[in-house]
């Protein structure tokens, strides 16, 4: 039995696992579920908070009193890291990429609600030097007297990988507790850690179905070598070498659209349609992309050959009211 690192209990877990019976009835198959990481918690909703658990725990043993981290201006995981930094009476410095005359919406609302330190940079220093600003701010508060610990973007880390772990683990436990075996588990990728943690899981416990993202943002090969990078950070953690090849790592490209967190008409129009057809919100930035993703591929026979297919609903629904304007209700 491999023994992963400590964490900290904050998310609602398990979460459940639904059938969607009028999506998959409506594809003619294969049978669609959907695991609820959405409810994961309200303040700190999402997958994020999985992550954050070892992330957090990490900085708590070393005894640090501040969490600095990075994403775009509407950032669930940001969010979910102001929330968990003010619950243990930590301070949290969020670096944001985006323009501080930002409406005060969504997720930043919630950021400024919790009380985070918010900075604001360009796209290009995010792009270039997110990582030495984020080390600036540490310098800067350690002269102040804080000890300081940097979560990089999505808590998608080594440490931050085990979330995901765990959540395989709850995942072949829900298997056998339903009586069904899912062929593949399909989630939406944006910075890697989600589908890294499942995938070294399913390498360790010999799990048999396999993990397919569908990245949001960058291409196939920059999340190929972003989840292998991360793979090999955890391995460290555990003290296990498994021989893991990038073409182990299954990216499913083509539905970045505009962007990321831009979203295309028929991406929206396809989140209103599945909210009115399974009562279920998906985000315009992460899953509404990875699932339209998704039935587009199940579409094309992509998936001909599975019988259950799982999708890791992660959260987000903070992301869809600065983009309310853009829906035709």
């Amino acid at each position: 039995m491999i023994k992963i690192p400590e964490k900290i209990i904050f998310a609602n877990l398990p979460t459940r696992i639904e059938k969607l019976e009028r999506l998959s009835q409506k594809l003619g198959g294969p049978n669609i579920y959907i695991k609820r990481d959405d409810q994961t918690g309200t303040e700190v909703s999402g997958n994020k908070i999985r992550k954050l658990e070892f992330s957090v725990k990490e900085a708590l043993n070393q005894g640090c009193d501040v969490l600095i981290t990075c994403g775009g201006i509407q950032s669930n995981h940001c969010r979910a890291t102001a929330a968990v930094a003010s619950r243990l009476g930590m301070k949290s410095v969020l670096v944001l990429r985006g323009d501080s005359e930002t409406e005060l919406d969504g997720n930043l609302f919630i950021d400024k609600l919790l009380g985070a330190e918010i900075q604001f940079i360009t796209p290009e220093q995010y792009k270039n030097s997110k990582a030495q600003i984020m080390e600036e701010i540490k310098g800067k508060l350690e002269k102040q007297g804080f000890k300081p610990y940097i979560i990089p973007e999505g808590a998608s880390n080594g440490i931050g990988g085990f979330g995901y772990y765990n959540a395989m683990e709850e995942i072949i436990f829900q298997e056998k507790e339903m009586g069904v075996h899912f062929d593949k588990i399909v989630l939406a990728v944006g910075s890697g850690g989600t589908h890294s943690g499942l995938l070294l899981a399913s390498k360790t416990l010999e799990y048999t179905g396999e993990i397919y993202g569908i990245n949001v943002c960058d291409d196939a090969q920059h999340f190929k070598n972003e989840i292998y990078k991360i793979l090999q950070e955890s391995m460290k953690y555990i003290d296990v070498n498994l021989h893991i090849s990038k073409d182990e790592i299954h990216i499913m490209d083509g539905y970045v659209g505009r962007g990321y967190a831009l979203s295309r008409p028929e991406e929206l129009s396809f989140v209103h349609d599945f909210a009115k057809l399974e009562g279920i919100i998906l985000d315009p930035v992460y899953t509404g992309k990875a699932m339209y993703g998704l039935v587009e591929e199940i579409k094309k026979g992509s998936f001909e050959n599975c019988e259950n297919i799982l999708f890791i609903h992660t959260g987000g629904a903070f992301g869809l009211f600065p983009q309310k304007h853009l829906f035709k209700l």
